[in-house]
């Protein structure tokens, strides 16, 4: 069998797969920046153009209004505005995407929560009569707090500006430092007219003093690669497959999808949380033994020792385990309309283990407006970023979500109808408690014993 060398997974890290998402201020452009570029990357069926000009005669527009592609809810197209997460694959020759287009209105923020958790990239858009205004530092805060590495602000209605290079230098310059100041990466800034096409697809006539890429051609080019060879290798375990067959008597594979990293056959291995060891002694990938495998496949790893292990453990490298603890501290973003409060019993689902909890402490609440702090709110309430303190009844092994966004962030659920409460991103306060913290037992006054 073949060993797959260093430089071979670098390269194999490349992926042709960009996750985005687009956000920015009411009325701003972001559904009709997708239209343009779904609409000249020839990206849209002939139906559903032919669907889009239809409406947008019955509405007593001359031209097709390419922002109704996206707005795909009836109340979005009779408000003229996006309410839902509008999620859109399409693909160049260069690359495949998977595109979300995000809610501006502030009632609307977890929803772009939603939808930039998994993005490797955000489009901030931003009016370029109006400028940099509260609504783009709060989209902007969001990216930086979900740990988006790549940010492109997209300075819309350049037509309507004259196509003014000084009023685009000064909008990016005011965002690319307040930006900057939250730990965003890299920020990349493009003046475009999404309703006239300018920068959108195509290089502008009208903007000739600008020689950027358009907002098509960074999307094409901007490197989205992670390097395997140093991830902190985790395997969730989904499901033990016992076939039990006169041909396998003895089969036990652990299966899932790897949330980081890579694995390789005659790898010592920890299982989390009993810290059981082990030695990987084959990896089975779509029904073919392989020797190594990585992020985001889906495998079967076969152990050298009969050891107990169940839906909900992790498989880590013994020489890269994390710590656990039952002693969780996080920020989250509150997504449900019931509000979370100190002392509420919950379930916290962390990859594809949920174990019951308690939230012991909510020590303060994040102003997005100037990024202050509210301390000890008493709850938090839909859309509300706040920090909580969480004890579950089980130890678990999360990540700092800035080391690795898949086995650092999590779920809070109400048990009682398995609502989703709020999206978590365990913080450095959590990797340092967790050093520490031992699993001593604990209860609540309504006998949840952890």
């Amino acid at each position: 069998m073949s060993t797959t060398t260093a430089e071979e997974l670098a390269g194999l890290s490349a992926t042709t797969l960009l996750r985005f998402a687009t956000a920015g201020s009411v009325d701003d452009g972001k559904s009709t920046l997708v239209g343009r570029l779904l609409h000249d990357s020839k990206s849209v069926l002939a139906d559903q153009l032919e669907a889009v000009e239809h409406a947008s005669r019955s509405r007593g527009a001359a031209e097709p209004d390419l922002a109704l592609l996206t707005d795909g809810l009836r109340a979005e197209r009779e408000q003229g505005i996006t309410i839902d997460v509008a999620y859109r694959y399409f693909a160049t020759p260069r690359r495949r995407f998977i595109l979300a287009d995000t809610p501006g209105h502030v009632q609307y923020t977890r929803n772009m929560v939603t939808g930039a958790s998994t993005a490797d990239l955000a489009v901030v858009l931003v009016d370029a009569r109006n400028g940099v205004i509260e609504q783009t530092r709060r989209h902007a805060a969001v990216a930086a707090l979900l740990r988006v590495p790549h940010v492109v602000l997209a300075v819309n209605k350049m037509d309507l500006v004259g196509y003014e290079e000084t009023v685009f230098a000064t909008i990016a310059e005011e965002f690319t430092a307040y930006a900057s100041d939250l730990g965003v990466p890299e920020i990349t800034a493009i003046p475009i007219s999404a309703l006239a096409g300018d920068n959108v697809v195509e290089p502008s006539a009208n903007m000739d003093w600008y020689g950027g890429p358009t907002v098509l051609e960074h999307l094409e080019t901007v490197p989205v690669s992670h390097d395997l060879t140093s991830c902190h290798a985790r395997l969730p375990v989904q499901y033990v497959i016992r076939p039990q067959t006169a041909e396998h008597p003895d089969f036990r594979g652990y299966a899932g999808q790897i949330a980081a990293g890579t694995f390789r056959v005659g790898e010592s291995v920890t299982v989390l949380p009993s810290g059981r060891t082990s030695k990987i002694a084959g990896i089975d990938l779509l029904g073919k033994a392989v020797d190594v495998a990585w992020t985001p496949q889906s495998v079967t790893l076969l152990l050298e020792d009969d050891i107990d292990i169940s839906r909900g453990d992790l498989l880590v490298p013994s020489h890269d385990a994390p710590a656990t603890s039952q002693d969780v501290e996080a920020t989250v973003c509150h997504v449900a309309d019931t509000p979370l409060a100190v002392g509420q019993r919950v379930l916290l689902k962390h990859t594809t283990r949920t174990v019951k909890a308690i939230v012991k402490e909510i020590p303060s609440r994040l102003t997005l407006d100037d990024l202050s702090q509210h301390p000890e709110p008493g709850q938090l309430v839909a859309n509300d970023i706040g920090r909580v303190k969480v004890r579950t009844a089980e130890p678990l092994a999360l990540d700092n979500y800035a080391d690795s966004r898949r086995t650092g962030s999590f779920l809070l659920i109400d048990p009682s109808d398995g609502t989703t409460l709020a999206a978590g991103m365990a913080g450095e306060s959590f990797a340092q408690t967790a050093q520490t913290a031992q699993a001593e037992p604990a209860t609540d006054d309504e006998g949840w014993d952890f």
